[in-house]
């Protein structure tokens, strides 16, 4: 994927998120929560996107035998 391509969608989230958080009136509560899943959302796309998704589902914790 073209990176203009990624930071163009950044960009366009970016905005709606900023739409949505100054002009949909909701509790504050909310709008974190809203706001925390996009960016975890953002997150896992971002990696998938750069391959490095399987690094995190392949890590482990703790002693390996």
């Amino acid at each position: 994927m073209p990176i203009i391509t990624v930071v163009l969608t950044l960009l366009v989230v970016g905005v709606l998120l900023w739409l949505i958080n100054t002009y949909i009136p909701m509790q504050s509560t909310i709008k974190g929560l809203l706001n925390a899943v996009i960016v975890i959302f953002l997150v896992i796309w971002l990696l998938n996107v750069f391959g490095l998704m399987h690094y995190v589902t392949d890590f482990k914790v703790g002693a390996t035998h």
